[in-house]
């Protein structure tokens, strides 16, 4: 994944939650080039760090097995723009899961107030159907979670830290 829309993971609790922050900056390329007379956070690019934190959720809800993508965002509610400067705290909550998919209830706060509040769908890709193999090259998937910090705050179901697994 070339683009990381989340900074780190602050919790993770496997099938139930995730929280992230999102530091934004005036030096963020993505800021001055969608509007440059107002600079600001663009919402799409707010809804894709939350699908990346709800995604990872979802994903090692089921062990990793699946291979997980953004299928439908439903609801989704802005609040006020998020500006440079601003931390963008992410809360994403696993609501149910399918045989098919997942959907995730989020949302976003800036200083404690309410950013946005978003509703996600995510879907399974069936093996043999779309493009064979794993969404990441071996290994990256790990590094970027690394990087991101799951691993230091990740709570596995069993209770205990969550560990790297084999099949990431």
């Amino acid at each position: 994944m070339r683009w990381f829309w989340v900074d780190r993971f602050t919790e993770f609790v496997s099938g139930s939650h995730a929280r992230g922050v999102k530091n934004v900056a005036l030096d963020q390329e993505v800021i001055d080039d969608y509007c440059m007379i107002y600079p600001y956070f663009p919402p799409t690019l707010i809804i894709e760090g939350i699908a990346q934190l709800g995604g990872i959720l979802v994903a090692e809800h089921f062990e990793w097995e699946k291979r997980v993508v953004l299928a439908k965002i439903g609801d989704a509610m802005f609040h006020r723009p998020a500006l440079p400067g601003d931390q963008l705290r992410y809360h994403v909550r696993l609501e149910g899961t399918q045989e098919h998919g997942a959907r995730v209830s989020a949302t976003s706060h800036i200083d404690g107030e309410p950013q946005a509040e978003i509703d996600l769908m995510f879907a399974f890709l069936e093996e043999g159907r779309f493009a064979e193999g794993s969404l990441f090259h071996p290994g990256d998937l790990a590094k970027m979670l690394r990087i991101m910090k799951l691993f230091d705050c990740g709570i596995g179901r069993d209770g205990q830290p969550l560990a790297v697994s084999e099949k990431i």
